[in-house]
């Protein structure tokens, strides 16, 4: 595994020669355009949230470049929330569309997420436009355990599909490991953060309301989120999913050894500190997995300290909440990888079946905030880190910010390799 400091000069190397200047483009005659694939699904605020990152990103550093966005889904207000923020960013989703995009747009730009999650749609542009492509911060190959024939089959496909990038940006140390011994050959190969560091919505007025309404002062609480092995889509409609009994029975299984660490640190908080605690959800299970596992288990003396957030939430008001917390910890990704990126402390809990993209917090200097649970000396760790957190939140936030500069010195070389291609 790289050093931050051996990833800082090996980002050097690859983009020498490409800081053309800012907004280079600016005298082209003709706007170029880059079509974005991304926002793969609504029912999980992290997922909603690659999407705003990269376009904050684009935004900032490409910004005479026209971006047009081809979501998998921008349901349940999501598209209102983007539109508000980018209303410049046209998005795209009827099939006419989409071909027109294909004419016009001169970079195709996978974005964010657990995997190549839109390998087809790669392939399509690759085989239909022979026009260039790149990979923006996935976990490779982004399934655990030994493959199933169809994943060998879609893993050769995908393979290929990297080596033929113009470039290849993995959000986590493991999964670059991957590509390169399963000889990747693509031309510029690299660590690049999630896009989810860079999402900069907000929503001030709602999270400000509920804040009062639940007597959370600003500073002065902590975040924490539950999770289970695997999420059970089965219980949401929308996601029309069949019910899965061998992963009902692995949830079953390991959810108090999971979510007990992270109850007992918030009693912990509760009754040591000066702190209050949040319990909110990263993905819409979680609301009433948060009632159930923790709200309903806690003690009568710790119950007036913690807050129970009742309700599924967007990107925007769990970031502006976020921005007012002290810190957060849990078995999440992407909510930490929001607050880092906006310089909030976040811990992580993570185990083997979140795939590799937990080990992101190693490679951007937060091992200290990186938890195995299944690993006891881990486990062990995570009452007194946050006990830690909570005591002495400034020596937290200074971390926290070490680690968003290292990652937005990354995003900024990445764009300015994007800008590279364009010209």
């Amino acid at each position: 595994m790289l050093t931050r400091r051996e990833y800082i000069k090996n980002m050097g190397t690859l983009t020498a020669g490409v800081f053309i200047g800012s907004h280079l483009l600016a005298g082209s005659q003709t706007k170029k355009v880059v079509l974005l694939r991304s926002s793969w699904q609504t029912v999980n605020i992290g997922d909603i949230g690659h999407t705003p990152g990269v376009l904050s990103l684009l935004e900032k550093y490409l910004p005479n470049v026209e971006i047009r966005l081809w979501p998998m889904s921008v349901t349940n207000g999501v598209d209102q929330m983007l539109q508000k923020r980018f209303p410049q960013v046209k998005i795209i989703q009827e099939k006419d569309d989409v071909e027109q995009a294909f004419k016009e747009s001169d970079f195709f730009l996978h974005g964010s997420g657990p995997s190549l999650v839109a390998a087809r749609d790669t392939a399509r542009w690759k085989e239909e436009t022979g026009k260039p492509y790149g990979i923006y911060g996935i976990t490779f190959p982004g399934f655990y355990g030994p493959p199933t024939e169809e994943q060998k089959s879609a893993l050769n496909k995908n393979l290929d599909l990297l080596s033929q990038a113009s470039f290849c940006y993995f959000r986590d140390s493991i999964s670059l490991d991957f590509a390169k011994q399963h000889h990747v050959n693509c031309p510029v190969m690299a660590f690049g953060p999630d896009g989810a560091f860079a999402v900069d919505l907000a929503n001030e007025e709602i999270a400000d309301t509920f804040l009062k309404d639940h007597g959370l002062e600003e500073g002065k609480f902590l975040c924490a989120i539950p999770r289970q092995r695997y999420t059970p889509y089965w219980e949401l409609p929308e996601k029309n999913a069949v019910f899965n009994a061998t992963k009902n029975a692995r949830n079953e299984e390991m959810r108090e050894h999971d979510i007990k660490p992270i109850r007992d640190a918030i009693i912990a908080v509760a009754r040591q500190t000066p702190m209050k605690v949040l319990v909110c959800p990263e993905d819409a299970t979680q609301v009433k997995l948060g009632k159930t596992t923790i709200m309903d288990q806690l003690p009568e003396d710790v119950r007036p300290k913690v807050v129970w957030k009742d309700k599924y939430w967007l990107t925007d008001e769990a970031l502006s909440t976020y921005r007012r917390s002290a810190g957060l910890f849990g078995l999440e990704m992407h909510s930490p990888i929001m607050c880092i990126g906006n310089g909030i402390p976040a811990l992580v809990g993570r185990y083997d079946e979140q795939t590799s993209k937990g080990y992101m917090w190693k490679d951007i200097g937060l091992d200290e905030w990186l938890f195995d649970m299944d690993r006891q000396q881990d486990i062990d760790r995570i009452l007194p880190t946050v006990l830690a957190l909570a005591n002495d939140p400034a020596a937290a936030k200074e971390k926290a910010l070490k680690a968003k500069q290292f990652v937005d010195e990354l995003f900024k070389n990445s764009m300015h390799l994007l800008e590279e291609q364009l010209t």
